[in-house]
């Protein structure tokens, strides 16, 4: 299973890129045991049927091969198609075998005495191509097939009681003496004769030989096979069939039985739902009250799905996009469909919810040509000759390489005389081969809804010693450790390709969790913003949609101080270390697995939109840019959904409902000369250093108040509620409720750095001086006004110092404050998600650093916004040893599962 590779955290630089992204864990037990090879040289085996105790396959060279399943030897050869053999259907109730071809017909065999039975021809007949696939309903005694001209159809046979099903005909009675109108059927049975119209495209001859069309134009036939010849039956017990048997009768399909243009596209393949194949755990009932749907995948790109009429027609219930190439293979499992694609992509749909509740990514670039299930366990059959197993759990628990080429068919059945299982493949390596499996345990009733992950094994070998409910394998966990091992350093220029690999890892990943996820671009400047759906439950009332915010960047993490390697996750005592695993990539695969979880449970009743950038640790930069430009592609949004913050405390949760805005301003004094030197020019220039430390002093009084005239005009006073509050919080953090206050509700300003030209020794006058001063805002403080109001008081302040020197002054950054609003359902339902998964109210708290993108968003578009911090105080963001409780971090995705299930219950409130 591919996976991304753990970069050496202690070297300068990352020198293994990520590969493909998988979250299905390698949790390997014993592969399959190889019971049998069934040889047939210059054979690719297309399709593959078991009746229990038969093995049919279906080549190209246009026969079918007839095994036995006991003692794996050749039975009997059935010849009739001039094409190869596409699919095979073994219909166990009428004991009859379904074959259909490039030669545009269905053969229908009997599978006790091996002679053919009927021809059926398809509507148009020829016109319709290659017979790609085949589905038998015995409830409604129809057979289904797909057509490369894009058409469905299908034949209804009368009830078993009045029709011949095996033997087809009373013993002494010849075809030839049966009226074949006695064998009435939903299209036409006439003794027409097997000779049909010549397609010009389909029985043609190649070019050069320049003959024209025939229906014998055998062109696929391969060479030494005409030739052979089976045992004669009175010496070995074999059927002797050295010539094609003709059938009894021919049947047409009526014109009312066909979709033209079903898809766009070849229909590849088509599965039933319920299953009712062997190995399926499926409840098996005939009875029409249990309602039958036909799955069918096509070229498309498409799966759609189709309910069986009484009468054997179809109607069109829902198309699902899979948006991953061609679909190739289906198979059905309870009210889950699995897709397989042309780019090593499974897709898992929920057909009671349509929604997809995860993507398998089995190899990408290596189409899955078939699939099969034995119960819970998913079988995928590659182009590269492997062969995966799949828990319910979507691991990976067994992969092999089965076949030295493509793997094209197979194939599940019981063996009769050990009562074990059996897989049977077949590929273009001229082999069958045939595979002791054993079946999943039971976990109960199948409702269709994959269990919670079991205790396999450790999912990585760094992540032992953690304690708690959660089992150490869960999904999130794993997700987490190859997720921080990216180095996604925002703010160095040599971590960019870092950044970009992240993007791609988050796309997939979130892909896999069941979301359509891509990148948003601007332009090749800014890293990529990852943006994901999972779409909710499709219901008759509008649907809320929760816009999550976050950030797949982190802060740089030199390796100095770290008592574990920074981007490599790592478990202590309950705890997880690394660098972004509370700010922000804990948070954001948190959110986006309690999207997944609400989706297997088929629970999720509103869309999660997921937008997240990877430039918030270096400013945001590009982020409103890129957000406006595909502002109507993300559509309507209600609420937006933020976790990038910690609690107050390290035992009592919170919920967030303010932040500070920031001003970042650059303020540079130059001389227009050179650096001087002190013991030369000393007292006859004007420094432009005493000239920055001079005006930097007029910025605040002795008592760090703020000088800048009407700052402090707008600020919002303190009411009665928030006093009471903050006395709360001042028993609780033992913090002074005045300190709590200036931290978050006060505005600021801090001299952050002064810095001169030149060499740095005492004996230099710096010609230039640079210094960054950064102003805190908060409600009501207009951003603007302030932002101005800094740069005329800086120019003001330093005319008064009657300089010779220049002032410049810059605004380079800025984010405006956030004010939750407390009476908002919303935020009454997540803070009534927190109390119900910790026990406890939390506590509300504000924070006195900026997040530019949570105010921009919320006015964007025009909806309130939610804060839900997961860390807890000591989560050392930005810090050596980053944090997060293995609790907190499982607890938050329960509180998120619980908030989105308070909010698809609820009305959408106004603004």
């Amino acid at each position: 299973m591919p996976s991304l590779i753990s970069p050496s955290p202690l070297t300068s630089s990352y020198e293994s890129r990520p590969g493909p992204a998988s979250l299905s864990r390698n949790i390997h037990a014993d592969s399959p045991v190889l019971v049998h090879s069934l040889l047939r040289p210059h054979s690719s085996t297309l399709s593959l049927a078991v009746d229990g105790k038969t093995i049919f396959s279906g080549n190209q060279a246009q026969d079918i091969c007839v095994w036995c399943a006991e003692t794996f030897t050749l039975k009997s050869i059935l010849r009739g198609h001039t094409g190869s053999v596409l699919a095979l259907e073994y219909a166990p109730d009428r004991q009859w075998l379904f074959s259909s071809s490039g030669d545009s017909t269905i053969r229908i065999w009997c599978t006790r005495t091996l002679r053919p039975l009927y021809v059926l021809n398809p509507y148009m007949e020829s016109d319709a191509g290659d017979i790609f696939s085949l589905a038998w309903s015995p409830t409604h005694q129809t057979i289904y097939f797909g057509c490369q001209n894009t058409s469905l159809q299908w034949y209804t046979f009368p009830p078993a009681t009045t029709a011949s099903s095996s033997p087809p005909f009373p013993s002494g009675v010849s075809s030839s003496s049966i009226d074949s109108t006695s064998l009435p059927g939903s299209g036409r049975s006439t003794p027409t004769s097997s000779k049909k119209a010549a397609h010009k495209f389909f029985d043609s001859y190649p070019r050069f030989q320049r003959r024209p069309a025939d229906t014998h134009a055998s062109n696929n036939v391969v060479p030494g096979f005409s030739h052979l010849h089976l045992h004669d039956v009175d010496t070995t017990g074999h059927i002797r069939l050295d010539r094609p048997e003709s059938p009894k009768e021919f049947l047409n399909v009526d014109p009312g039985n066909i979709i033209p243009s079903a898809h766009y596209g070849y229909v590849y393949c088509m599965a039933l739902l319920p299953s009712g194949r062997e190995g399926s755990d499926d409840p098996l009932s005939n009875s029409s009250s249990v309602p039958v749907r036909l799955v069918t995948g096509a070229g498309d790109e498409s799966v759609k799905l189709w309910s069986c009429t009484a009468s054997g027609g179809l109607e069109l219930l829902h198309t699902l996009e899979c948006e991953h190439g061609a679909v190739l293979s289906l198979c059905t499992r309870g009210d889950l469909i699995y897709a397989g694609c042309q780019d090593g992509y499974v897709k898992v749909w929920d057909t009671q919810t349509k929604t997809l509740v995860r993507t398998i990514i089995v190899q990408e670039n290596v189409d899955i040509l078939s699939l099969a299930m034995l119960h819970s366990d998913l079988y995928t059959f590659s182009a590269d000759g492997q062969i995966k197993r799949y828990s319910d759990t979507f691991d990976c628990t067994a992969s092999w390489s089965a076949h030295s080429g493509i793997v094209l068919s197979s194939v599940i059945f019981r063996h009769k005389a050990s009562q074990e299982w059996r897989l049977v493949s077949g590929g273009n390596d001229d082999a069958i081969h045939v595979w002791k499996i054993t079946a999943p345990e039971a976990t109960g009733e199948n409702t269709s809804t994959p269990v919670s992950p079991t205790q396999i094994g450790d999912i990585h070998n760094d992540l032992d010693g953690i304690t708690g409910a959660e089992s150490p394998n869960d999904i999130l966990v794993y997700a987490l450790s190859k997720f921080v091992s990216i180095p996604s350093v925002s703010s160095d220029p040599a971590r960019r390709e870092d950044c970009r690999q992240a993007a791609i890892w988050l796309t997939k990943c979130l892909h896999q969790l069941g979301a359509s996820a891509k990148s948003l671009y601007t332009n090749d400047v800014h890293n990529p913003i990852v943006f994901a759906r999972f779409e909710g439950a499709q219901t008759e009332r509008r649907k809320p949609t929760i816009l999550f915010y976050g950030h797949y960047d982190v802060i740089s993490a030199p390796s100095e101080n770290w008592e574990t390697p920074p981007f490599h996750l790592t478990a202590r005592n309950g705890v997880l270390y690394g660098r972004g695993v509370a700010d922000d990539k804990g948070p954001v695969l948190a959110v986006a697995c309690a999207a997944a979880e609400l989706l297997k449970k088929r629970q999720l009743g509103c869309d999660l939109v997921m937008m997240i950038e990877g430039e918030e640790e270096a400013g945001s930069v590009g982020f409103e840019e890129t957000v406006k430009k595909y502002k109507e592609f993300v559509g309507d949004v209600d609420a937006i959904l933020v976790s990038n913050s910690t609690w107050l405390s390290s035992d009592v949760p919170c919920i967030t409902y303010g932040l500070r805005g920031v001003i970042h301003c650059n303020v540079e004094i130059t001389s227009g000369g050179k650096d001087a030197h002190s013991g030369i020019e000393g007292g006859v220039v004007a420094e432009p250093m005493q000239d920055m430390i001079q005006l930097l002093s007029t910025l605040t009084d002795r008592n760090r108040r703020v000088l800048i005239p009407g700052f402090y005009d707008r600020v919002r006073p303190q009411d009665d509620e928030e006093k009471m509050l903050f006395t709360l919080l001042e028993s609780v953090t033992q913090s002074p409720a005045s300190s709590l206050a200036a931290r978050w509700r006060e505005p600021s300003l801090t001299i952050h750095n002064l810095e001169g030209s030149g060499p740095r020794n005492p004996t230099v006058i710096p010609a230039e001086v640079k210094a960054q001063v950064s102003l805190r805002i908060v409600p009501d403080q207009d951003l603007e006004v302030v932002a101005r109001a800094l740069c005329r008081y800086l120019e003001d302040s330093f005319g008064e110092i009657e300089s010779s020197n220049k002032l410049s002054v810059t605004v380079d950054h800025s984010a405006d404050w956030w004010l939750g609003n407390l009476e908002h359902p919303w935020f009454k339902a997540l803070e009534g998600a927190i109390t119900q998964e910790w026990g406890v109210e939390p506590l509300r708290i504000r924070e006195g650093g900026s997040i530019p993108s949570v105010p921009f968003l919320e006015k964007e578009f025009a909806c309130p916004a939610l804060h839900l911090p997961m860390g807890q105080s000591a989560a050392q963001a930005h810090l050596p040893n980053e944090r997060m409780s293995l609790s907190n971090l499982h607890k938050g995705k329960s509180v998120v599962e619980r908030f989105l299930l308070s909010v698809a219950a609820s009305e959408v409130p106004p603004v």
